[in-house]
């Protein structure tokens, strides 16, 4: 099969062959569509997070399911289905998936965060050349096949589209679990997103307003642009730094009270401090970017403790309890992947292109990378 392959950091990716992989005990082989471009693959590229080369990033997948490797049948999943991959892959057996927290899943840390393998502590990856083993980034999804753990495997409803459909898999599935459980957001309370214009930050908007019933919509970006497609997908309200000041303007919109809840969607020590200062007496600072392993933000401590403002880390879904709700949402039309959430199509080949314009920050929303 085809696939890109990031040999080593801030190098361009390789078009490569290598073997069709093959699932193990309690994994499946998909026939993979399309795959979001999205910013974590970017760090590794630029080596801002630490992750073993050469490598398959790509962990927002759409596809076809070839082969379902389930003895026990436990995930009632079957060849030819169409199928969206999470990209944290539930393990479903450590102590952090016994208690449902699969968001912390350990096994997905040691092994596929740190040492770039599935749960046995071997790639599935390999040249077709001379069998090197190639590192996966979740399933590696930039590939013509991957192979997931079946714990991140779930069947689309009917009605939705497949190859749009891969944004379900990190760029929403981010974002729910960010409202879902970082925010714990209830209907009525006020929202202000930075960075609302790209993949995680424009669904927030989305899931914000059709989902959770927020009442104030507040979407931060510097691109016009960006603040137009955060508009049509239900801000109430819009802030361009380069124009305004985000502190005093946000103020300014909300009567001086600031916001229940403010979600970081950039991964930027500016913007978390600023997200800080942004949300009310007892308002939550959501933090949802991922950043380089260096940067840093500094606190006002006193104000932290005074006015009792909580600061949460949020990575993501829970993988086994909220996907059935996401495509319920999606069967139901309350969460859109083609009304201009998708802004640019590129092919497998193309791909170095679409990480090199996101770095630039010429993507609106997501792209994602067509492969089937």
């Amino acid at each position: 099969m085809k696939a890109m392959v990031l040999n080593s950091p801030k190098t361009s990716l390789q078009m490569q062959t290598l073997h069709i992989p093959k699932p193990k005990p309690g994994e499946a082989l998909i026939k993979v569509k399309a795959c979001g471009v999205c910013h974590t693959d970017l760090h590794v590229i630029k080596e801002e997070i630490k992750f073993p080369t050469p490598c398959v990033l790509g962990h927002e997948v759409s596809g076809e399911l070839i082969e379902v490797n389930d003895p026990q049948g436990t995930f009632h999943l079957k060849p030819g289905e169409k199928v969206v991959g999470t990209f944290i892959m539930p393990c479903t057996t450590c102590e952090h998936c016994h208690k449902g927290r699969d968001d912390l899943c350990s096994t997905f840390f040691d092994f596929n965060r740190v040492k770039g393998t599935l749960y046995d502590g071997q790639t599935r990856l390999f040249t077709y050349k001379n069998n090197s083993p190639i590192y996966m980034y979740s399933m590696g999804g930039l590939a013509e096949y991957c192979v997931t753990p079946l714990g991140g495997v779930y069947k689309l409803p009917d009605n939705a589209p497949l190859m749009e459909s891969c944004i379900l898999g990190c760029a929403v599935f981010t974002a729910f679990g960010t409202l879902k459980h970082g925010a714990q957001l209830i209907p009525g309370d006020s929202i202000a997103i930075i960075g609302a214009g790209g993949g995680i930050g424009l669904n927030c908007v989305q899931l914000a307003s059709k989902v959770f019933g927020a009442s104030k919509i507040i979407a931060i970006d510097m691109s016009d642009e960006k603040l137009s497609l955060a508009k049509a997908f239900g801000a109430t309200d819009l802030i361009n730094p380069r124009n305004d000041d985000p502190i005093k303007k946000l103020m300014d919109i909300t009567n001086g009270k600031g916001v229940d809840v403010c979600v970081e969607a950039l991964g930027k020590k500016a913007t978390v401090e600023q997200s800080i200062n942004l949300v009310k007496d007892g308002g939550k600072a959501v933090i949802t970017g991922i950043a380089p392993i260096w940067e840093k933000a500094d606190l006002e401590l006193t104000r932290l403790v005074r006015r009792q403002i909580r600061i949460v880390g949020s990575y993501g879904a829970r993988a086994r309890q909220d996907v059935p709700v996401i495509m319920s949402l999606v069967e139901k039309g309350l969460i859109n992947v083609t009304g201009g959430g998708i802004s640019r199509v590129f092919s497998l080949e193309e791909a170095g292109k679409a990480y090199d314009l996101l770095a630039e920050g010429k993507i609106n929303g997501r792209a994602i990378i067509k492969i089937s």
